[in-house]
């Protein structure tokens, strides 16, 4: 299915310090591409397969991406939160999430999520007009977000962090008292952070179960996610509280210092899920709704990744000196707006090619390849539009 689950967006970062990290802006880079990955490769898989063609690598690189890189995102993004409301006061913060959040989601709910799904309306009806497809989405519906939903979710965050924040400015400093222990004992912060993680997120997946979905119009998240998101939003602006330098992230720390010992703790509870998907589809027979017991179990296992993947890619970008260039470098800049404009094009690349006799390999590749190219000189050009700069 298109429309997958987790259409993924990059961290969006509106509260900057003055100084740049460049460690956290190549992060953000890279889960960026990975969201354009994401989308490019999944309808060539098991999980997503609309076309005829699949290759069971994408499902390999689907499983783990779908795993991690949302919560991720909201991590990245609560990392400059407290201090913004802090600096700017609430009044300002929000209406600086509003334009920075709030403009694009609305704009992007009317506009480029229609011409996105309107791909896929034409394999289904070929002579369908996209202004009639376009007045039924928003007047009839259903009216799919898309990878949007991210974009309001955060800007709801936000608001409860200035709710917060209002009530008690040291309400989150515990966190941040973890995060200058982690500097030099990152597993003891990883340990905290996954045994809160699991114990909120896996009572929502087994009561909502996979595939529940809030909608309301173009406002829409998954159910048993939503304790998930928030509670990476929140570890990361507990971190970002104040020293951020000097804490679980500091480039001296040992969390970059011992980049390659978190590839373990990663791995073995992605080969558990791969294991649990094995039981679920060969000996279970893909039952609906699953067992509770095989949603715990397998949120146990998701958690874990989630976590661990996530502290393995921040140590890998901790790991490099701040004065060293990277190839994501180039493309930080634009990373926010390719993330706004990527999913019509990759859409109408996969129905461009669905006729295509070529492995699914093949499409996925090029799908990535030109869905990179096409969304950064989009986006640059937007750029270029007097007031989108703010924005973008």
């Amino acid at each position: 299915m298109m429309s997958v689950s987790q259409p993924v967006a990059p961290v969006d970062v509106l509260a900057k310090p003055k100084a740049r990290n460049p460690a956290l802006d190549r992060a953000r880079t890279f889960l960026t591409l990975v969201v354009l990955l994401h989308h490019a490769v999944i309808p060539y898989t098991y999980f997503g397969h609309t076309d005829p063609k699949s290759w069971i690598g994408f499902d390999i690189i689907v499983l783990a991406t779908d795993s991690f890189f949302m919560a991720m995102f909201f991590f990245l993004s609560g990392l400059f939160v407290w201090s913004a409301i802090a600096r700017k006061g609430s009044l300002d913060y929000l209406r600086d999430r509003l334009i920075r959040l709030g403009l694009p989601f609305v704009i992007c709910a009317f506009t480029i999520i229609p011409l996105a799904y309107y791909a896929i309306e034409l394999r289904r009806h070929p002579d369908v007009r996209f202004a009639d497809f376009w007045w039924d989405t928003i007047t009839v519906g259903p009216w799919p977000s898309g990878p949007i939903w991210f974009l309001w979710v955060l800007l709801a965050f936000d608001v409860v962090a200035i709710v917060l924040h209002k009530l008690s400015p040291t309400l989150i400093d515990p966190i941040n008292r973890l995060s200058l222990h982690g500097r030099d004992h990152p597993e003891q912060f990883f340990a905290v952070m996954l045994a809160v993680t699991a114990v909120l997120y896996i009572p929502g997946r087994v009561y909502f179960g996979t595939f529940s979905w809030f909608e309301f119009g173009p406002f829409s998240v998954q159910h048993g996610r939503v304790l998930l998101y928030a509670t990476y939003f929140f570890f990361g602006a507990g971190i970002g509280v104040k020293y951020l330098d000097r804490g679980l992230l500091a480039s001296d720390g040992q969390l970059g210092k011992r980049s390659l010992a978190w590839t373990i703790p990663a791995l073995v509870p992605y080969c558990l899920m791969w294991m649990m998907v094995y039981v679920k589809r060969e000996i279970l027979g893909n039952p609906n709704p699953l067992p509770d017991w095989y949603e715990a179990i397998y949120g146990l296992f998701f958690a874990s990744f989630s976590v661990a993947i996530m502290f393995t890619i921040l140590a890998y970008f901790l790991r490099a000196k701040q004065s060293s260039w990277s190839i994501f470098d180039p493309m930080q800049p634009a990373a926010y707006g390719m993330f706004l404009v990527h999913y019509p094009i990759v859409l109408w690349l996969v129905y461009w090619m669905t006729d295509f006799d070529i492995p699914a390999i093949a499409k996925g590749l090029i799908a990535f390849v030109l869905t990179v190219f096409l969304s950064w000189v989009t986006t640059e050009a937007l750029r270029k539009v007097p007031g989108a700069g703010h924005v973008l």
